[in-house]
C-alpha cells in the first residue's frame, strides 16, 4: 500500500473557549488545520502514510504549524515556505440553538501565492496509490487551481486513485473563474466521488432533490458525463441543533444502492472536521474493506469528530472500528 496524498491549504484557527462570543473572551485557544490536511492527519492516525502538500509563512507561525503536521505524522517535504503570512479563520462555537459562526482571513495568504513550479508533482506522486482534493483549494487563487490541476493530470497518467471532494462555496471564488465550472473539470479527472445532491447540483446545474430515488439519479447524471468517476459517496447530515446532529452515508457504486444506518450524536463538541473525518475514513475504508464496510467505517469516523475540539479527528482506526460496528454506547473503558 502506498502514501496518500493531499493538496490544500493550512489554516491556522482561533476560536475564544467555552463556547463565548468573540465579545465576551480575551483570550483565544488555537488549532492547525485546512481541510485537505484534516484528512492527511486522520489517515496518519488510522496509521497510513501521508505527505501533504502546501505552502505556509516563512515565519514563526509557519514553522509552528509544520511542528503541528509533524507531531500528526504527516510527511511535510512538499511543503513550501513563503513570504506571505498564513491564513486564519474565527471561530465562535455555538451550542443548542446558537449557531457555529466562522470567518475567514485567508485570501491573501500563504496558500493563495502557491504556482505550479512550486511543487514536483512527479516526485510527490513517486510511490503514491492516493490522491486526495477538496474544492476549497481551487477557489483560493487561480494559481492554487492550476497546480492542483497539473497534479490531477500527474496523478490520472500514473493510474492513481483520485478523491474529490468538490464542495463548493460561493464566497471563496474572487479571481474570476467560474467555480461551477472549474469544479466540473477537476471532477473529470477524478475516480471516486465525496458529495451529495447540493454538490452534483451545483457542478451540473440540476436541481435533483434529496430523496434516495433522486440521488441514485444523480450519481448516474453525474457518471454519464464523467466516466472517470466509478463511485458515489453521499454523507446526510440532520441538524436538530447546534449541539444535536445525527449523520448516515449512502452511495451508489456499480449500479447498487446501500446506505448505513443513521448515527445519532446529541452533546456535539465540535462539528468542524466532521467531514473531512468521513473523507479519511472513506479512504481507509476502502483500502480495507468492502466498499459497504468502508461507507459504514465512513460515518463512524464522522459521528466521531463530533466529539472532539479542533479541526482533527484523533481517534484511531480500532476506535472507528467499534463505533461502526454499533458499539456507541460510550462506556468507561479499563
Amino acid at each position: 500500500m502506498g502514501k496518500i496524498v493531499t493538496f490544500g491549504e493550512v489554516l491556522m484557527r482561533l476560536s475564544p473557549p467555552e463556547y463565548r462570543k468573540i465579545q465576551q473572551s480575551t483570550q483565544f485557544d488555537f488549532f492547525f488545520g485546512g481541510t485537505e490536511m484534516n484528512v492527511a492527519a486522520s489517515l496518519s492516525k488510522f496509521g497510513l502514510p501521508v505527505q501533504h502538500v502546501s505552502t505556509v509563512s516563512n515565519d514563526i507561525v509557519g514553522e509552528a504549524a509544520l511542528a503541528a503536521m509533524r507531531q500528526y505524522g504527516i510527511d511535510v517535504s512538499q511543503v513550501k515556505k513563503v513570504d506571505h503570512p498564513l491564513g486564519l479563520y474565527f471561530m465562535e462555537i455555538g451550542s443548542g440553538m446558537r449557531a457555529s459562526q466562522i470567518a475567514y482571513n485567508r485570501m491573501h495568504g500563504a496558500f493563495a501565492h502557491i504556482t505550479p513550479d512550486m511543487v514536483n508533482w512527479d516526485e510527490a506522486l513517486q510511490d503514491c496509490t492516493w490522491l486526495h482534493w477538496t474544492g476549497i483549494s481551487p477557489a483560493i487563487s487561480n494559481g492554487a487551481y492550476e497546480t492542483l490541476k497539473a497534479g490531477l493530470q500527474k496523478a490520472m497518467d500514473k493510474g492513481i486513485d483520485i478523491t474529490a471532494d468538490p464542495a463548493y462555496r460561493s464566497n471563496l471564488w474572487k479571481y474570476g473563474k467560474d467555480g461551477k465550472e472549474v469544479l466540473g473539470e477537476l471532477v473529470g479527472l477524478s475516480t471516486i466521488f465525496i458529495g451529495g445532491i447540493n454538490e452534483i447540483n451545483e457542478i451540473l446545474g440540476t436541481d435533483y432533490s434529496h430523496y434516495k430515488d433522486n440521488f441514485i439519479s444523480a450519481a448516474e447524471s453525474l457518471m454519464a458525463k464523467y466516466p472517470n468517476i466509478i463511485k458515489v459517496f453521499d454523507k446526510v447530515r440532520t441538524g436538530v441543533s447546534a449541539s444535536h446532529q445525527k449523520v448516515y452515508g449512502r452511495a451508489w457504486v456499480n449500479k447498487h444502492y446501500f446506505e448505513t444506518p443513521e448515527i445519532e450524536i446529541v452533546d456535539v463538541v465540535d462539528r468542524i472536521g466532521t467531514g473531512d473525518a468521513y473523507a479519511a475514513g472513506l479512504i481507509y475504508g476502502l483500502q480495507h474493506y468492502d466498499d459497504q464496510h468502508a461507507l459504514n467505517f465512513a460515518n463512524a469516523a464522522c459521528a466521531l469528530k463530533h466529539t472532539l475540539p479542533g479541526d482533527v479527528n484523533l481517534v484511531s482506526a480500532d476506535e472507528v472500528l467499534e463505533v461502526a460496528e454499533g458499539n456507541i454506547s460510550g462506556r468507561l473503558k479499563r
